[in-house]
């Protein structure tokens, strides 16, 4: 994932948080273009003077969007992860069954970061770091766990393992099929018992 350092951050008072609060909602439910600061301004009970002392711009907030969806995910997945059996195989459906039930509380419309790559494109972005690093992490760690199912095929099985995850996020923001998580997590789980035997599963 490279070394070079991530995008600026700011501290957050209590009017940043509210600041903050406001935006993510605005900018999930309508999309990050359609917001403007005056209305997340509003909507958090502050003034535009408040807003741009506390961020300097509206990049940085889209910064800190991302990055606070990214942080509680990576909280609820290591919850997960830790619950999980130690077995790498059921590890990977632990990360399954953490989308789905973060999918359902925080992401009725789909993948945060895919809706706002939709949005954002351009590298020199601050927000594209934190896009383009989230699923980078993601990846890192389906090959880090197929690494101990498949030692010689662990970057073709963790890429296989993204593509079903991340196709499931994607299927679930389009509601087009009911519980596209869930039937993920039944494929990848066939794929792994095809690969390592239905015993790695810890079962």
């Amino acid at each position: 994932m490279g070394t070079t350092e991530g995008p600026r951050r700011v501290t957050m008072t209590p009017a940043a948080r509210r600041v903050l609060e406001a935006a993510a909602r605005l900018f999930y439910e309508r999309g990050i273009h359609a917001v403007g600061v005056d209305l997340i301004a509003a909507e958090a009970g502050v003034t535009k003077k408040t807003l741009y002392d506390r961020f300097g711009s509206k990049e940085q907030i889209v910064v800190e969007y991302l990055a606070d969806r990214d942080e509680r995910w990576r909280v609820l997945l290591a919850q997960y992860l830790d619950a999980a059996q130690p077995a790498s195989a059921a590890r990977v459906l632990a990360v399954f069954d953490a989308s789905r039930a973060w999918s359902e509380l925080n992401s009725p419309k789909g993948c945060s970061m895919v809706n706002a790559h939709a949005e954002i494109s351009d590298p020199a972005h601050p927000a594209y770091a934190i896009i383009t690093g989230q699923k980078q992490w993601m990846l890192a760690l389906f090959t880090d766990l197929a690494g101990d199912i498949s030692p010689d095929g662990a970057d073709h099985l963790g890429r296989t393992l993204m593509l079903l995850h991340e196709g499931a996020l994607v299927a679930h923001g389009l509601h087009i099929l009911a519980d596209p998580i869930s039937h993920a997590r039944e494929q990848a789980r066939a794929l792994l018992a095809t690969t390592a035997g239905p015993g790695f599963f810890g079962t």
